[in-house]
């Protein structure tokens, strides 16, 4: 592509390609360590806590694997600053920054079901650069930076080559208050499904955008996300070859939570058909609220 979100934000972040690739490797092997943290607890949890919202769980493996990727991180770029779901921001948030998740994907964790992932980003100005997610369960690590293209482990990887959105299986996710808000995804997921070989919803943002990226599924949507489930996923995406937008197939914005990503031949038909379906769909995270459930 002529233009790209991760290239100029490389290019913008005045970093070089030894740098990108030595980022990248930190990027890569910090994951896999949370990862590796991730599976030494999983089966056996001690505590899991729920964060407010209905849903939105915390547990110490969560806790542990963050633990494991800030030291690390501290160690090897301390220049960096870093926003992590558990810990929060430390430093410069408008400069470079990690964007750490160290487990996406909790509420499967916490039930066993092994859909889950560690997850760590760079960004530049709140736009993706590089990043890496690893899924312990699979033994895989998924990396990317530009110049050097995406891979899992050691295998370059490429999005899926669907051209007609009756031949894709996509997949999307719910966020945790779709059950108060009218702009809920519900009707996108029922719309896509009726359209396409399928509509799955993993409830792991980043493992979603690693299986767009190495062609396990044709296309992804989500609203409602943070920083750190999208910062790496989306450098994975673009790299493999895939596009990365919001809604309305615009530039893609990480500060509203919503993307769009899919494999080149496949994201104009995304497009429309969100707009067809939802005419919120375009608009910033935050329709009306439900007045009360059963109401």
């Amino acid at each position: 592509m002529s233009s790209s979100i991760c290239r100029d934000s490389a290019v913008a972040a005045g970093l070089d390609q030894s740098q990108l690739k030595r980022l990248a490797e930190v990027a890569r092997s910090t994951a896999k360590q949370g990862g590796q943290e991730l599976m030494r607890h999983y089966g056996k949890l001690s505590s899991v806590e729920n964060k407010g919202r209905l849903g939105d769980l915390v547990t110490n493996a969560d806790l542990a694997a963050e633990r494991i990727v800030l030291e690390t991180l501290a160690a090897r770029t301390p220049e960096i600053a870093v926003l992590a779901e558990e810990s929060g921001a430390q430093g410069e948030q408008d400069g470079l920054r990690w964007c750490v998740d160290p487990l996406d994907g909790t509420t499967n964790f916490a039930h066993g079901y092994p859909f889950f992932a560690t997850s760590i980003g760079l960004t530049w100005k709140q736009q993706p650069i590089l990043g890496a997610i690893a899924i312990p369960f699979l033994n895989e690590t998924y990396w990317a930076a530009p110049g050097l293209g995406a891979f899992c482990n050691e295998q370059s990887i490429h999005v899926s080559p669907c051209r007609q959105l009756e031949d894709s299986l996509l997949v999307t996710g719910f966020a945790y208050d779709r059950h108060t808000r009218l702009d809920n995804n519900y009707a996108e997921f029922c719309w896509f499904t009726h359209r396409t070989h399928g509509v799955r919803r993993g409830g792991a943002a980043a493992v979603d955008l690693a299986f767009v990226a190495c062609g396990r599924q044709d296309g992804y949507w989500e609203r409602g996300l943070a920083p750190w489930d999208l910062a790496a996923g989306v450098a994975l995406v673009e790299m493999a070859g895939g596009i990365v937008s919001g809604y309305q197939g615009q530039t893609f914005d990480i500060s509203t939570g919503r993307v769009l990503a899919s494999g080149p031949d496949l994201h104009q038909q995304m497009v429309e058909g969100l707009a067809q379906v939802n005419p919120l769909s375009g608009a910033s995270y935050g329709a009306p609220e439900i007045q009360a459930m059963g109401s």
